[in-house]
């Protein structure tokens, strides 16, 4: 019988156990579990509690905090395992999280959002957003609204949803907007507004089971991989190799 690909959970909290529940449907056992607590500035990775008998494992996933990435991502490259990162916030390490990774020869892939419903929305967005570039009466705003335990705002999704509006070609102003309340999984919008009419385009997460879908698929093409990605440029390659 194949055995089942073994993960390792850096971060242990609701994406945590959401990933854990859902894993063996997506191929894997998780034979390592690192809460924030167990792995202070990442002395928890280590050959021994990846490497070690009974461990080989095979990709990590972490869901930690925006501060811990870097060193977590740097101390798993230099085991040659690869890493998929769903943590958001820590874009301004970006750089040197890339070359710490591509120094070891390491492989790491991180995405703003993974749900597949997301991706989608990106492409919308990004087409109703090379529709209208040179019309010049219509304005642009995009808007989020999270829980209120979530840190960063605005999200990595919507600045990466404004990132594509603006790569494809849209160059007038995007009005960015956000909030945070209750228990709110993720509600993204971006809408064009003129004197004529109102166009709105409308994402609404229903639960956080999308994102980890979305992280595990990441794992399974992660596994043997070298190099730094980003999910939305390999996405329709990922949904592609399905469990």
């Amino acid at each position: 019988m194949k055995r089942l690909a073994r993960v390792a959970l850096i971060g242990y909290g609701k994406m945590g156990r959401l990933l854990e529940q859902l894993a063996p449907g997506h191929g894997f056992e998780v034979a390592l579990r690192l809460a924030g607590a167990d792995n202070p500035g990442g002395a928890a990775i280590t050959a021994e509690s990846f490497l070690g008998i009974n461990r080989g494992i095979d990709v990590a996933i972490d869901f930690s905090t925006a501060a811990a990435v870097p060193v977590n991502a740097e101390r798993i490259a230099a085991l040659g395992i690869p890493l998929v990162v769903g943590t958001t916030g820590w874009g301004d390490r970006l750089s040197a999280v890339r070359e710490a990774v591509e120094r070891h020869g390491g492989g790491l892939l991180y995405g703003a959002n993974f749900s597949v419903g997301v991706q989608v929305f990106y492409r919308l967005a990004a087409t109703a957003a090379g529709l209208l570039a040179e019309e010049d009466a219509y304005e642009a705003w995009a808007y989020e609204i999270h829980h209120s335990k979530k840190k960063d705002a605005p999200s990595g999704t919507l600045l990466q949803i404004k990132k594509v509006m603006e790569e494809a070609g849209y160059t007038r102003p995007i009005d960015v907007a956000s909030n945070r309340a209750g228990s709110i999984p993720g509600t993204h919008q971006i809408g064009f507004d003129s004197e004529a009419d109102t166009i709105t385009l409308e994402h609404r997460a229903r639960s956080r089971a999308g994102f980890a879908h979305g992280a595990l698929r990441a794992a399974r093409w992660m596994i043997g991989r070298q190099g730094f990605y980003e999910f939305s440029q390999v996405w329709e390659e990922i949904v592609r190799e399905r469990t």
